[in-house]
């Protein structure tokens, strides 16, 4: 199948993305698969897309040097031009029999990409452009997840210069979580156990985003469940060294100790995964995601969040889940393709028969 692994772009993530698309690329290819590496932002020079583009032979580690040579540049580039798709992503992307998206963040986590995807009629691996959307807005997900009783904790949204910052204003009290609404990767995620750290936690984090979560701290263990065709893998535990499960830890190596299957009985471990299946289907998410939870000391589990294209690195938390159902990176990569183009099948059965 040939196909173009979507990675790069403008976030904050966009080194991590840029791991994860390697990886991807590199899994595909040992896989049988015509699979090449695109930076979707600073795009590719090639002398044509044609068929033999994808039969050459292909360096991943090449290309994916190319795209780091772009990132001291990017604001320059952003300056220069006004469309978000670099040289020859379209036709590469429209050429192509799938696009594994290995984008985090804004513009390719949030549904933009997605959305213009299906205008061009592009295939693309994971869940829509609304879903995808709804799950990057993280006031919108609390709601969504509320009212499909999926616990959360408590929180309020808060917009730069609208209304009190005030905690007590919302009934809440320190310690507290301040979040930018639709970051990524725990960039400009801060816990407050002060009134001057909570100062300090809304400039930074307004400093990313005009708006801002600010929720309860749940105290407890951390763990992560990925679900892939709405069924739930298995639970991860995460349990950072030092501090909080955030960008450093997250992709720092020795950081973190993951342990997968979490030590859990039975009960917990089926109560986490049924609210994992719960949230994904209350944010209308497809084919494969990944969601994040707290469980305090005495069981009370809390969803914090979802992810629709989760970190995709061997070492990643989707992947150790998948390892331990018997599915390596490889044969994991090469199983969202299939299921994400039966998706793109059952679409086309259903419009056959209308």
């Amino acid at each position: 199948m040939k196909i173009v692994v979507l990675a790069g772009g403008t976030s904050t993530e966009r080194d991590v993305s840029i791991v994860s698309g390697t990886m991807v690329c590199r899994a595909l290819r040992e896989k049988g698969h015509q699979a090449l590496l695109v930076d979707v932002f600073c795009g590719v020079e090639v002398p044509q897309v044609d068929e033999e583009l994808f039969l050459e032979e292909y360096d991943v580690e090449q290309a994916a040097a190319y795209m780091r040579s772009f990132n001291g540049r990017l604001k320059e580039i952003q300056d220069g031009r006004r469309e978000f798709f670099g040289p020859n992503v379209l036709a590469l992307c429209q050429y192509a029999d799938m696009v594994f998206l290995a984008l985090h963040g804004a513009n390719g986590e949030d549904g933009k990409i997605q959305a213009a995807f299906d205008l061009f009629g592009i295939r693309y691996t994971g869940t829509g452009y609304l879903s995808s959307a709804i799950a990057m807005d993280k006031a919108l997900t609390k709601q969504f997840f509320r009212e499909h009783q999926v616990p959360t904790p408590a929180g309020v949204t808060l917009v730069r210069g609208q209304g009190s910052t005030d905690p007590e204003a919302y009934g809440m009290k320190l310690p507290l979580v301040v979040k930018p609404c639709c970051g990524g990767s725990s960039v400009g995620v801060f816990i407050a156990h002060t009134e001057q750290e909570y100062k300090e936690a809304l400039e930074q984090a307004f400093s990313y985003e005009e708006e801002l979560v600010v929720e309860e701290y749940i105290s407890g263990r951390e763990f992560s469940v990925g679900v892939v065709n709405g069924k739930a893998y298995p639970v991860i535990e995460i349990a950072p060294i030092e501090g909080f499960y955030d960008y450093t830890n997250k992709y720092k190596a020795g950081s973190t100790v993951e342990t997968c299957p979490a030590l859990l009985d039975e009960k917990k471990t089926l109560e986490m995964q049924k609210y994992a299946e719960q949230g994904t289907a209350a944010l209308g998410i497809e084919t494969y995601c990944r969601l994040d939870f707290m469980m305090t000391e005495d069981g009370r589990i809390y969803c914090l969040e979802a992810n629709t294209l989760p970190g995709m690195t061997p070492t990643s938390l989707l992947p150790q889940e998948a390892q331990v159902l018997g599915m390596d990176f490889a044969a994991l990569c090469d199983h969202l393709v299939e299921i994400s183009m039966k998706k793109y099948e059952a679409l086309a059965d259903e419009e056959a028969e209308a």
